[in-house]
């Protein structure tokens, strides 16, 4: 197993950053959080899910993605502190500031459109593996709500989704659990 170890360096300290407090071993998912005022999907014209004030997270993820990396992303994403409090700055979490989530998963998260034109979806991992883990996501994320109030919609696992949102802010955060 290798342990992914990035250094800073400013212009006179350099510090160690370890991802996600070491969860990360060698894998790593990509999210892309949206606060959002609300959201649903829809599934052949059919609406499956809606949330109120909250989070929409599009999740995707990769080859070589773990159990503790999953666990450790839904953490962070109901950690995040990007809801205002009451001097209006982005200082509470979804905990803190009640809310639901949506979340949808999106291999073409991994595209990879670095040569031509047509992305590339390589990185991203097989529908049987990546249904597994995005299941155990949506199990940590619920895990992480419930004393809380809040609740964790989905949207349908390879399903072809209209999905729709009014954004908050917007506040827009790209997560890849490879960085820190």
């Amino acid at each position: 197993m290798t342990r992914l170890t990035i250094f800073f360096f400013s212009q006179r300290k350099a510090r160690v950053c370890s991802p996600l407090d070491g969860a990360l071993e060698s894998g790593h998912m990509r999210a892309l959080v949206q606060r959002v005022h609300r959201a649903a999907v829809r599934v052949d014209g059919r609406e499956i899910a809606r949330i109120g004030r909250g989070l929409l997270v599009m999740v995707a993820v990769g080859v070589s993605d773990t159990d503790p990396v999953a666990k450790a992303l839904a953490e962070k994403i109901v950690s995040l502190r990007i809801f205002n409090n009451g001097a209006g700055k982005m200082g509470l979490g979804l905990r803190e500031a009640g809310g639901d989530i949506l979340c949808v998963s999106e291999f073409t998260l991994y595209g990879d459109c670095r040569r031509g034109r047509r992305p590339s979806y390589t990185g991203a991992a097989p529908p049987d593996a990546a249904r597994l883990l995005y299941e155990k996501f949506v199990a940590s994320l619920r895990a992480s709500l419930p004393e809380h109030g809040g609740k964790v919609e989905t949207g349908k696992f390879q399903a072809m989704m209209e999905v729709e949102s009014v954004n908050d802010g917007p506040v827009t955060l790209w997560l890849d659990t490879e960085k820190c």
